[in-house]
């Protein structure tokens, strides 16, 4: 007898409706799985069959050809396991097949018959419910996290024979609702991290400001000690909180990449991502015989730290100039190509120099010139182009540890940045894809962006000096309109551009 069961596979962060057909006929006891599924999938054959006997049912003593289809599409992970093993019951005649067509099972079934959580719920019940599905059938532990997804009914099951039951059954069993509190409660360390701890450095939290209100990408660079790092782990502290579309996008590349804590919540902070510096190009912009998102990816509407930046291999970083100019990253594999989203605000800080301490007034340098050049010749030209603030970071004098007072805390700069975005969320109405100031492309900048005489020499004089390339000007522009947002003035003013370009001053520093 043949039955036909619905499940999904994840391709990026989509997902892609899969048939599960089980045929039981006449031959030689044994499974077949078709459909290119991967080890997971092949092994599910004696996973399935212990269940089932396990659990209770027969398991037919025949031969079993199961069809993963569309065909030409790699299947891969334990989720199958469930609709194999319905599907096995259903051909078998040992569960109704009604209402096989109205529902999407995923799961991973256990030796014993529970029910194991699988990872990529949320993407595949929000295309479930896209697609006029009327029942997901998952695992309890990930029915709060599919229930998010409005107009869908989520049943969540314990043991393989809670689901057997449910077919046979349906009157006996309610949807899941969503709980309201925990999908409200999720929080995390960052929003313990207060610029309030910081002391001095008014240069580097102004820079930070500026950063957060235009979603700028900035670097740090100083001795030792300075205090780099303690201010960009504060940044995501005065970012604005995830609009529900933000969240929603967010909570779904988490939910692929198996990493949501919180079942049943969508992500409410912005995520902020820290990698070693001894990390792979593969793990930050994504990849994998199935590609998977990267670092890149997970911090997608927040924030990318790399912390000691010239320790990361060249190769690795030259990987990120395409992302932060386009928003997105397409990983090609043979038979697959994928693009996750990666909108992301890059923070990084490194040393002047190898010892550290190039420039420092408290302790002299002890690097030869032509170590210096070989340290910052790691980070390429077009690289620099594409940050747009780059702060020297001093460290405090002794009297100035002690005596400096409290600094100001994150809420209250926090508020200033959320008013400067208001502000460019009133001018980017009509713009479909422009969130935020650093979006901006070149007919946005001549829209918006335009320059009095005095501004325009101004920057003119700066090109000429720095020998800035047309990038880095137009990313001047940017912060200049993100000041300008940020003292509330309609126009660029010399002063806007004046203090954006002085964040330019340590290009190709040597």
């Amino acid at each position: 007898m043949l039955a036909r069961v619905w499940s999904a596979s994840i391709v990026g962060i989509d997902a892609v409706k899969v048939g599960v057909e089980v045929d039981v006929s006449g031959g030689l006891p044994g499974i077949v799985i078709l459909g290119l599924p991967d080890s997971a999938i092949q092994e599910s054959k004696e996973r399935v069959k212990a269940t089932l006997k396990n659990a209770g049912f027969a398991f037919p003593m025949r031969k079993i050809v199961i069809n993963l289809t569309p065909a030409d599409l790699r299947k891969e992970g334990p989720a199958f396991d469930l609709p194999i093993s319905v599907g096995i019951l259903a051909a078998s005649e040992q569960v109704k097949a009604d209402l096989l067509g109205d529902f999407l099972f995923l799961g991973e079934v256990s030796l014993d018959g529970s029910l194991r959580p699988v990872a990529g719920v949320l993407p595949i019940a929000a295309t479930a419910q896209k697609m006029g599905i009327s029942g997901l059938v998952v695992p309890v532990d990930n029915a709060q996290e599919a229930a998010v997804v409005e107009g869908l009914a989520v049943y969540g099951c314990n043991h393989v024979a809670d689901v057997v039951d449910l077919l046979n059954n349906p009157r006996n069993y309610k949807p899941v609702q969503l709980n309201q509190t925990i999908e409200t409660a999720q929080e995390t360390f960052l929003n313990l991290a207060d610029l309030q701890d910081v002391k001095g450095q008014a240069h580097a939290r102004r820079a930070l400001e500026i950063a957060a209100a235009g979603g700028h990408n900035l670097i740090f660079v100083g001795p030792p000690g300075s205090g780099k790092t303690m201010l960009a782990r504060r940044l995501s502290g005065i970012l604005p909180p995830l609009s529900f579309s933000e969240s929603l996008e967010v909570t779904r590349i988490h939910s692929v990449a198996g990493l949501l804590k919180n079942r049943g919540s969508l992500v409410r902070d912005r995520p902020f991502r820290s990698p070693h510096h001894s990390a792979s190009g593969p793990s930050l912009v994504g990849g994998g015989t199935f590609p998977r998102p990267g670092e890149i990816s997970l911090s997608h509407r927040g924030v990318l730290f790399l912390d000691e930046l010239t320790e990361f291999k060249r190769d690795v970083l030259e990987f990120l100039r395409q992302p932060l100019e386009d928003g997105y990253v397409t990983i090609s594999r043979t038979k697959q190509s994928v693009t996750f989203p990666a909108q992301f605000t890059l923070v990084a800080s490194t040393n002047p120099c190898p010892c550290g301490y190039y420039g420092d007034t408290i302790q002299g340098c002890t690097c030869s010139p032509r170590q210096r050049e070989q340290y910052w010749a790691k980070l390429s030209g077009p690289l620099m182009d594409r940050i747009d603030l780059q702060v020297a970071v001093n460290r405090l004098k002794p009297e100035e540890i002690l005596q400096q007072p409290t600094g100001e805390s994150s809420k209250s700069v926090a508020g200033r940045v959320q008013k400067a975005r208001e502000q460019a969320t009133i001018r980017f109405q009509e713009q479909e894809n422009l969130q935020c100031n650093a979006q901006m492309q070149s007919r946005h900048l001549q829209k918006w962006c335009n320059l009095d005489d005095a501004s325009r020499n101004l920057l003119e004089a700066a090109i000429r000096k720095l020998g800035l390339s047309a990038r880095a000007s137009d990313r001047i522009l940017k912060v200049a309109r993100t000041i300008a947002d940020l003292a509330g003035d309609e126009n660029l003013k010399p002063q806007h551009v004046a203090e954006a370009i002085q964040y330019r001053t340590i290009d190709r520093m040597q």
